[in-house]
């Protein structure tokens, strides 16, 4: 989950494995996989920056075909 901010500067946490598509209208836009869209105070990089750092706390790309890597090192 990573923590945002809804325009009317409350704060809600967003499960980081749903979001689709983020973009800059100029407010921040985030569609989810199922259509539902939040516009957030934070900016287009800084949701990405904590997608990442999500992701990384998870380990979800710890799978080196995830990663784009071809060739297992063992």
């Amino acid at each position: 989950m990573i923590q945002l901010t809804r325009l009317n500067g409350k704060s809600f946490s967003l499960n980081a494995l749903y979001i689709e598509l983020v973009e800059s209208f100029p407010d921040t836009t985030i569609t989810l996989t199922n259509g539902r869209k939040f516009i957030v105070m934070e900016s287009e990089e800084e949701v990405r920056k904590r997608v990442a750092q999500f992701y990384n706390s998870i380990q979800v790309l710890s799978n080196p075909h995830l990663r784009g890597d071809d060739d297992e090192k063992q």
